[in-house]
Parts: structure tokens; sequence; C-alpha cells
């Protein structure tokens, strides 16, 4: 599935799907504006193949979060993506390619499946993981997508990337998090490079791909994102600011709840 949307176009950038923009007519901005809810929202999106997770209006807490600040009067969740790293080194990548201006640098999107790389990002990312992988499987073109044929776990074979984001906050990708499984060939796994790149632009957009297993929170009235690998079917804390959206309840100031997979408020927090 690939994303069709007009996400380049920024007079559309308010609309995405849910309408969770950070203009003032987004669905968020106009219920903080009448103190429904925080300027806050956060997600968990589940990794397994049924898909689901939760949106919480309000903010996630976890004790591991790292936080990255958005790029100031860009009309999309623009982050400062700084390096590209495979197997611990980073990429040699021109910093031009993650200047942010309105139709380049790196973007946050769920509303896109898979995962986008500037030109010559892709190209390093490509060979890098090539590379690493050279001696343990038998790499293979379909569809113009870099895909290969493994007979062992994808874990004991492709190393590990992160994408390094001013501030010191990096989002660690595993395997699973940039590869796509597809069809078996003859007794073999296939898995495929799950990022693509839009030719000619110096556009990075991380969508579902990369977000899956991870707690993400949207925190406008801060101006960051804040990320950490998470089991979205477990329980997680949430800010009493939160708590109208999953019970109606509310709670002393700076008091922490926790919440189900399901929505379901189960009580004080013990591990603040």
């Amino acid at each position: 599935m690939l994303h069709t949307g007009k996400l380049t176009d920024s007079h559309r950038a308010v609309d995405g799907i849910f309408g969770f923009g950070q203009q003032s007519l987004s669905v968020i901005s106009q219920l903080s504006s009448q103190r429904v809810t925080p300027r806050t929202f956060s997600h968990c999106l589940k990794g397994n193949d049924d898909g689901g997770g939760i949106l919480v209006l309000g903010e996630i807490v976890e004790p591991d979060m790292v936080y990255t600040p958005l790029v100031p009067s860009m009309p999309h969740y623009n982050l400062d993506l700084r390096s590209i790293s495979v197997g611990g080194q980073v990429l040699s990548i021109d910093a031009s390619v993650f200047s942010t201006s309105i139709n380049h640098g790196a973007i946050i999107d769920s509303g896109t499946t898979l995962s986008y790389l500037a030109d010559e990002a892709y190209n390093a990312f490509i060979d890098a993981i090539n590379n690493a992988v050279s001696e343990h499987v038998h790499p293979v073109l379909s569809h113009g997508n870099q895909c290969y044929l493994i007979t062992d776990s994808i874990d004991h074979i492709f190393p590990e990337a992160s994408l390094n984001f001013a501030g010191g906050a990096s989002l660690i990708l595993h395997p699973e998090d940039y590869l796509i499984q597809q069809n078996p060939i003859g007794g073999s796994a296939v898995w495929c490079i799950g990022f693509k790149t839009i030719e000619g632009q110096k556009l990075t957009i991380l969508g579902d791909l990369v977000m899956k297993d991870k707690i993400f929170v949207y925190d406008l009235e801060k101006q960051r994102i804040g990320w950490v690998n998470y089991d979205c079917k477990c329980k997680f804390s949430l800010l009493k600011s939160a708590l109208r959206t999953v019970e109606g309840r509310s709670a002393p100031s700076g008091e922490v709840f926790e919440v189900s997979s399901t929505g379901q408020l189960t009580g004080p927090s013990t591990t603040e």
C-alpha cells in the first residue's frame, strides 16, 4: 500500500486523516482551545498482523521516553534529522539532505503506511544494509524493491539502524522496523526493505512502518515529539489531564493513572 495523499501540499496540511495537524483548525487544537483536552496527543500502534492500537488525547508517560523539538513554523510535524546509522556506524550523507524547508526535511506522519527517505539517504541506507548482510542472504529485486532470500531469522542477520535527531534523541530501528515480509520463494523467506524514495526530492517521511510497537507523544504545548519502544498490548501510564478522554474522570494535579490497551482506567500508577 502506497501513500497517495497530499502531504506536500502545504494548504492541505491541516487535513490529515483525522484532522490532527498542529494548525488552529485541527481537532486537537479546537478541543484544547475549549479546555476539553490538553494540547497533546499520543498513540501506540500494535506491530502484529492484527494491527490496531490506541489513540489518547493527552500524554502517555513512560520513564525512557526521549524527545526532540519540532521544527518551528512548519505546516507538518517536521523534525530535525541529523544523521542515520546502520550497525552503529553513521552513514556518510551530506547534511544538506536533511535540511528543512516546505518540501524538504523529515516529517512524522502516521497517515503514511511505509516510510520514505530522500534519494541520497536512501541509496546510502540500502548500500549499508547490503554490505552488512552480503555473506548471509541472496539479494533480489522485486518490482524495483530491494529484497532478500533468507533461511535464518532476520534478527540474526540484519543490523540495527537508527535515525538520529536534534537533542540527542535516536529512533532505534530493529530489522522488523525497516523490513517487510513477502511470500516465500522455494522454501526461503523473502524480506524487502520497507523504505521507499521520492525521486528527485529531499523529503523523508516516517510512517507507520517505523512507528509500530512504540509510544509516540505529540506535545504541541512544548513543541516536541517523544517516543519509546513499547508493547502496545500492555497497560500504560497517563497524565491526569488526559483522563476525561478515557472515562470522564478527573484526578488531583500531577497524578498519573494506569490505563489498559483497551482504554480502561485501572487506578493510580504505582510506578511513577
